[in-house]
């Protein structure tokens, strides 16, 4: 089976399964329900808020890394660029979000975020894993990847 890429449209929402090899043709994919041009450039993190999070986390079709921060917190803004590099790599496999807990503190309390960055793994809509703390690129890649393994136990 071809490997292809989910790419949420930013026009209605709906996810699209894109072949890659049409991406790395260049060719510029369209949303089935809508028609509108979809985004082709590397992905990029996505932003979560209170009121987003459930359609676009716990709704998710793949697994999901939530970076819990806020814009004062420097290890924060430290870890940004590899969660950046992270969601080009992982395009179509799993998806970055971004949530600041001080603009949303609904939903940094329903995960009970206590300190920042925290990084929860969700898979099917639960917590299957939490990263606390700044922690180098692979370090991340390779904690989120064994908590996908675990979870699809």
């Amino acid at each position: 089976m071809a490997e292809v890429a989910s790419i949420r449209c930013p026009q209605c929402g709906a996810t699209n399964r894109v072949p890659r090899a049409k991406l790395e043709q260049g060719r510029r994919p369209i949303c089935g329900r809508c028609k509108q041009p979809l985004p082709a450039a590397a992905a990029a993190p996505i932003t979560v808020t209170d009121a987003t999070f459930a359609a676009e986390v716990e709704r998710s079709p793949l697994p999901v890394l939530v970076d819990a921060w806020a814009p004062w917190c420097g290890p924060c803004r430290m870890i940004a660029p590899a969660l950046e590099e992270l969601a080009a790599e992982l395009d179509g496999q799993a998806r970055i979000a971004k949530l600041n807990v001080d603009e949303n503190p609904q939903t940094a309390s329903r995960f009970d975020v206590r300190s920042i960055p925290t990084l929860l793994v969700m898979v099917g809509g639960r917590e299957v894993d939490r990263i606390v703390g700044a922690q180098p690129k692979q370090a991340i890649r390779e904690r989120f990847e064994r908590a996908l393994a675990n979870a699809r136990r």
